[in-house]
């Protein structure tokens, strides 16, 4: 019985992009939208978030996309903060 090794490095490299990428991407949404409303931005991004949310926390279950997955979870809310701070 061999044991598959979970490829850390790679891993955490993709975790890392995933972040940035959703981190960028939200910011830029929420400022984007917020210019034009912010209650419309605030509304926006949480059923945004609320709908995508149940699909993408199933993709975990799948080796490569759980990298993908944990980088967006930290991602969102850091690019809420960042939204939130310009």
């Amino acid at each position: 019985m061999t044991q598959d090794r979970t490829p850390w490095f790679t891993g955490i490299a993709v975790s890392v992009f995933a972040a940035m990428l959703s981190t960028s991407a939200v910011a830029a949404f929420c400022i984007a939208l917020g210019n034009v409303n912010v209650l419309l931005a605030v509304v926006v991004n949480l059923i945004a978030v609320g709908g995508l949310a149940p699909t993408v926390w199933r993709w975990r279950a799948i080796p490569v996309w759980r990298w993908v997955v944990y980088g967006a979870v930290v991602g969102v809310p850091l690019g809420w903060i960042a939204a939130i701070a310009v």
